[in-house]
């Protein structure tokens, strides 16, 4: 069996395993902060059960979420810093004959990804905490001194906590959703997709990021960069012989687009 396998550059691998442990560190940090910082806020205030839900409360429950989104970016770095050993080890883009391509997507964009599902998460739960603020209300319109302005205040209020609900179960919903799909990314990052060189076998290069599509798979992408200058080139002389061999068309565009990878390729190798 004729396979060429690629693995990542030296550089490339070192600084993404910097930039996950370096992301890893400054998750546990957060987790670990927001935990101690919940702990003594439950020691400042009495624990009484009440109809109206405390400020005190909801800010621990802050607390407590972003200590759980901490944890839970802890555990998808390390998901993928073990992907990316995997990948050390086992090759970043094979080429099976002239028939397969098996790509594994170890960027650090991927740490990008990490990061911004949490925030969306965390914004989510921001939601859900500001359609309770009128449960929390109540807390104050029952003291307030007026008897008629108490009773009027507090009314508004319970009328804004229905519709303040409502905002706060749809943002828990994305939230579940989200928890879910943090369990799907952990088992994608990192993982190792193979295609079929064929005409229904997309290759796109965009700058020096890779892009393989194909029919009802997920798209895969690999960064040039990664790879050393000589894999680099003997990468793209490979998919341009299995390209032509399938039957694809090797469009102008890519030509374009290899000459100046190429071309980068030989600059780097003459500094060096």
């Amino acid at each position: 069996m004729n396979t060429y396998t690629f693995y990542q550059g030296r550089l490339a691998y070192t600084r993404t395993r910097r930039l996950g442990w370096l992301m890893w560190s400054s998750f546990l940090i957060c987790a670990l902060v927001a935990l101690f910082l919940s702990f003594k806020l439950l020691g400042s205030y009495t624990h009484l059960v009440t109809l109206y839900l405390k400020w005190q409360d909801a800010l621990v429950a802050l607390l407590w979420y972003v200590s759980f989104l901490g944890l839970e970016g802890c555990i998808l770095v390390m998901s993928f810093l073990k992907a990316v050993r995997v990948g050390h080890t086992q090759g970043v883009l094979s080429l099976v004959d002239d028939t397969h391509i098996a790509v594994r997507d170890l960027s650090s964009e991927n740490l990008g990804s990490i990061f911004w599902m949490l925030n969306a998460s965390f914004w989510c739960f921001g939601a859900v905490l500001v359609g309770l603020v009128p449960v929390i209300l109540i807390g104050w319109t029952l003291h307030i001194p007026h008897v008629v302005l108490a009773i009027c205040a507090t009314g508004l209020a319970i009328l804004l906590s229905l519709a303040g609900l409502a905002v706060s179960v749809v943002a828990a919903s994305f939230i579940v959703i989200g928890c879910f799909g943090a369990v799907s990314l952990a088992r994608k990052l990192g993982s190792i997709y193979t295609y079929q060189l064929n005409n229904q076998t997309t290759i796109r290069l965009d700058g020096t990021v890779l892009t393989v599509i194909y029919p009802d798979m997920p798209e895969s992408m690999l960064d040039l960069n990664s790879l050393d200058v000589e894999d680099q080139r003997l990468l793209l002389s490979l998919l341009r012989e299995r390209c032509i061999t399938a039957g694809q068309l090797w469009t102008r565009e890519l030509s374009h687009e290899t000459e100046k990878i190429a071309q980068r390729a030989e600059s780097r190798i003459v500094v060096v």
